[in-house]
């Protein structure tokens, strides 16, 4: 028996007195500083006096915190310190919930919450087409999976069938696949690594020569390099906003998307640089462009406004109609080249008037070459031979 009885625990309750009472065994009635009133286990681990909650009175009466604190004593008689066993309990039940919180969102869930989150940047069109892949290969297999359930097995499921037949669809299958089990880890959804990596994973599984051959760069109508200044005269004598973006898209290598949606917040124009988030850039990464002086001196000139974006527009999505550029360039006569076409331009004045690496070329493009490895050990983003570069480029095109 105790020490302690129930009518002796009420009254050291009612008396409010801060101290602890022993009941013998290490089970002690303690009344808090502030008068709240518990039971306590007291114990020694390893040479160190610890003391574990065992609840509050009278919520835990005396017969209760009594079995509580026999509980801790086998605890202890079986080698194990009470307080970490508490706690790997308290954790695992932690990691269940977590695990049932997970299992009741799908796949599918994730992706439309994926396209609501980074869409806004998009065209409708890419939007579009961004889901509907996955509603076509994905979703039939995987969408009503949780994310912790995904594993390589029923990605190579999705890609297998369409790899041989669609290998660029399928790519673009796993890369979104890819970017939303990521999210997913980020949330505490799921844990491991992505399944859908290609490099040193599916690459194992799928052929890589139907990769090669399939990402193979489309190519866009383009205008030769030579003829590129008098364009840029042109574009310099139609004073309104799609001149300047035409301007903008050629002098800065820049796709199409990344002019429409460009917002003032990214650009440094006394540093010359214009800083693109991961989210902005179809490879999901980063990117920093150098600012030719020219292209700075542009935009120092546009005249300001209440929007956020550097090209406002009228339509739901706040920025220039998809096609304005093509729009110009058919009026002033260039309905034979494409807007994607005047990077294939600069690569090709690259090539043939300039002695830059390839390298520093292909990353002024944001089409980075190097293999995981090698990225590794080369973190340098080239930004100051790129800038260089640039410069170059803006020279020859406006002659500064």
């Amino acid at each position: 028996m105790g020490k302690l009885t129930s009518k002796t625990a009420e009254s050291l309750a009612k008396a409010a007195a801060p101290g602890k009472t022993s009941d013998g065994e290490g089970l002690y009635f303690q009344v808090s500083r502030s008068g709240v009133s518990s039971w306590i286990f007291r114990y020694k681990r390893d040479g160190r006096s610890r003391e574990m909650g065992l609840g509050p009175f009278p919520t835990i009466t005396l017969s209760a915190a009594r079995q509580l604190a026999a509980d801790q004593r086998k605890v202890l008689a079986n080698g194990s310190d009470p307080l970490g066993t508490r706690d790997s309990e308290r954790e695992a039940k932690r990691e269940a919930q977590r695990q049932a919180d997970a299992s009741r969102i799908t796949f599918k869930d994730l992706a439309q919450e994926h396209q609501t989150t980074h869409g806004a940047s998009w065209s409708e069109k890419w939007r579009r087409g961004w889901l509907r892949k996955l509603e076509l290969y994905a979703f039939p297999t995987i969408g009503m999976l949780s994310a912790d359930a995904i594993k390589t097995e029923q990605v190579v499921s999705v890609l297998r069938p369409i790899w041989a037949t669609k290998t660029r669809t399928a790519d673009e299958v796993r890369g979104q696949i890819e970017q939303i089990l990521d999210a997913a880890k980020t949330r505490g959804l799921r844990s491991g690594d992505n399944p859908a990596r290609w490099r040193g994973h599916l690459d194992n599984l799928l052929s890589k020569a139907e990769k090669k051959k399939a990402r193979q760069r489309t190519h866009f109508p383009a205008m030769h390099w030579k003829d590129l200044p008098s364009l840029m005269e042109k574009l310099a004598h139609t004073p309104n906003r799609d001149a300047i973006a035409a301007r903008l898209l050629i002098l800065t290598g820049a796709r199409s998307h990344m002019i429409r949606f460009a917002q003032w917040s990214e650009f440094n124009l006394d540093a010359g640089i214009w800083s693109l988030p991961a989210a902005r850039m179809k490879m999901r990464k980063a990117f920093v462009i150098p600012l030719p002086e020219a292209a700075v001196s542009m935009l120092r000139d546009m005249p300001t406004t209440n929007s956020p974006y550097v090209f406002p527009g009228q339509g739901k999505t706040g920025v220039i109609h998809a096609n304005a550029v093509r729009n110009l360039l058919h009026k002033l006569g260039h309905a034979d080249i494409t807007r994607h076409g005047f990077r294939s331009t600069f690569r090709d004045w690259a090539s043939e008037n300039t002695h830059y690496p390839r390298e520093v070329c292909e990353l002024a493009l944001a089409h980075d070459e190097r293999d995981q490895t090698e990225a590794a050990y080369s973190r340098s983003d080239f930004l100051e031979k790129r800038r260089a570069l640039m410069t170059d480029w803006a020279v020859f095109c406006i002659g500064g």
